[in-house]
């Protein structure tokens, strides 16, 4: 029970943060210009850039550990192509 606990909850926290980069990218291309939106990207994006890299890092040692499940490679591959581009 506590490997697909780990596993769901690895899966929902890549998701959100490759979401979260996908929403800033759609802000900026749509030039959606309010402060309060502006206030949550200035609070929210130095935390998630240093998640991203955490859990970058727990995602590719999970993987090499366990047992492979395809949505999680997929999560952890979409982390990793986010990474890629924002860094």
């Amino acid at each position: 029970m506590t490997k697909f606990s780990t596993n769901r909850n690895l899966i929902i926290v890549d998701f959100a943060i490759v979401s979260y980069f996908i929403l800033i990218w759609l802000i900026k291309y749509y030039r959606i210009d309010f402060v309060l939106i502006g206030v949550f990207i200035e609070m929210l994006t130095i935390p998630f850039l240093i998640a991203q890299i955490v859990f970058l890092v727990i995602g590719i040692k999970y993987l090499i550990k366990n047992q492979r499940n395809l949505l999680t490679i997929i999560s952890v591959l979409s982390l990793i192509i986010c990474a890629i581009i924002t860094i």
